[in-house]
């Protein structure tokens, strides 16, 4: 009994050590999604964000689907400086914001919808990509209530918290 005992309180101390070891050596920023700190280098041009005759069908049935992209297509450098915290840069091998609405993704999931319309209205009133992605980082864009984002011939807009 003893013995068992012993072999219980080493197991646990080595399984101590292994996880403070981990998060001594881990990196935080590892866990921040990828994205690009610096705008595209002058003269390289970002693949196209969809738009046009491309935004009908079925991903783009509700108003705020249309209305993130053509948003999205007006501030193309500011979301390649911003990360994607639905993970598509895990599972689809995104390297930002940007790539999110390069194809459909950005209309089906909520969380880059969301994302793009922050960056949106954060752009409009003059902050850079770092006080976005800090705010991004800071989960500020999950306030974002898609369904309140105003059709595209509306000015009005979803609101942020704050505002």
């Amino acid at each position: 009994m003893k013995r068992l005992l012993v072999q219980a309180v080493l197991g646990l101390l080595i399984g101590i050590l292994t996880v403070a070891g981990y998060a001594q050596w881990s990196n935080p920023a590892d866990e921040v999604p990828a994205y690009n700190s610096q705008p595209p280098t002058h003269g390289v041009k970002l693949p196209p964000i969809l738009s046009g005759s491309e935004l009908t069908g079925q991903y783009f049935q509700y108003p705020w689907q249309v209305k993130i992209y053509k948003e999205a297509a007006s501030i193309q450098p500011v979301l390649y400086q911003l990360p994607c915290y639905c993970r598509c840069d895990r599972a689809l091998g995104h390297k930002s914001l940007h790539s999110c609405f390069e194809g459909t993704h950005g209309a089906e999931c909520s969380t880059c919808a969301k994302e793009e319309h922050y960056a949106y209205l954060l752009t409009q009133r003059k902050m850079t990509p770092k006080q976005i992605r800090d705010g991004i980082e800071r989960k500020e864009y999950e306030s974002v209530d898609l369904q309140a984002i105003a059709p595209v011939s509306n000015s009005a807009s979803g609101r942020v918290s704050g505002e």
